[in-house]
């Protein structure tokens, strides 16, 4: 794929399962178009269908509510044993890429044939991670005694070759977000050892690191209506922001600035 588009590419991606990729996703979507940017999804996860029943509960509710809310054009791949959706996959993608302002491509939470396609397009990059040392394993391996970086994990690994395959085809230098998600709001020694190991491994492994958004109830809430955080203050859904809510729409409006900030 050539870098001549309008649309900026963002894969949500993780070798890792229950991060929150599509959760992520939908906020981001919905951040983009409340700014008037004209917005793509595709759901590369056709199986669980995380982020595309996210959308459906959106359009239900809007129908049910006679509500006008910013729902995204969205699209669903799911594997098939042929691979034969590959050049589906990148011809839409082309094709979206002359017409729309972004394209966020949510990817499975394993890899598999449409996981690393995937991995081809982004011109960023965002992988959720929690606040567990079972997470950070996707990123690295550390030793349990010393606490030190022994090697890459197998997601790090394979981001560098994506980088490596980008570089070959004359692309951008890939813009790679890492950032906490689902993080416990309680201060614990464990949080502090894992965001330590992740500003360390920001430098050795060429991302970005930030500390993301907080586990809160509001976003279990608003999947089965489809909603997002930053839908609240609509003035037809008639409900009162609280601090926890006015908190996580302040989490999620610093991390979009964090991920499209140009890297240094």
């Amino acid at each position: 794929m050539t870098d001549n588009t309008k649309a900026h590419i963002v894969v949500i991606g993780n070798e890792k399962g229950g991060t929150g990729k599509s959760t992520l996703a939908m906020h981001l979507a919905i951040k983009l178009m409340y700014e008037n940017f004209n917005i793509a999804v595709i759901d590369l996860d056709g199986r669980q269908c995380s982020l595309s029943k996210y959308i459906e509960n959106r359009r239900r509710f809007c129908n049910n509510h006679q509500i006008s809310l910013p729902i995204p054009l969205h699209y669903i791949f799911e594997p098939r044993d042929d691979q034969s959706n590959i050049k589906e996959l990148d011809s839409l993608i082309n094709d979206l890429a002359a017409k729309f302002d972004a394209i966020i491509i949510d990817t499975p939470g394993s890899k598999n044939y449409l996981f690393e396609q995937a991995h081809k397009y982004p011109h960023t990059l965002v992988t959720p991670i929690g606040d567990s040392l079972v997470d950070l394993s996707s990123i690295a391996d550390i030793d349990p005694d010393s606490g030190e970086i022994i090697r890459p994990g197998p997601y790090a690994e394979f981001v560098w070759d994506t980088k490596k395959y980008l570089a070959a085809h004359g692309l951008p230098y890939l813009n790679w977000v890492v950032c906490g998600n689902k993080i416990s709001p309680i201060r614990s020694n464990n949080k502090i050892a894992v965001f330590a190991k992740l500003e360390n491994l920001a430098k050795l492994y060429g991302f970005r690191f930030c500390q993301g958004l907080k586990d809160r109830v509001i976003y279990k809430e608003l999947f089965l209506d489809g909603l997002t955080v930053l839908d609240l203050s609509h003035e037809k859904l008639h409900r009162r922001m609280n601090l926890s809510h006015l908190a996580a729409k302040m989490e999620l409006n610093s991390l979009a600035e964090f991920i499209f900030a140009k890297p240094c």
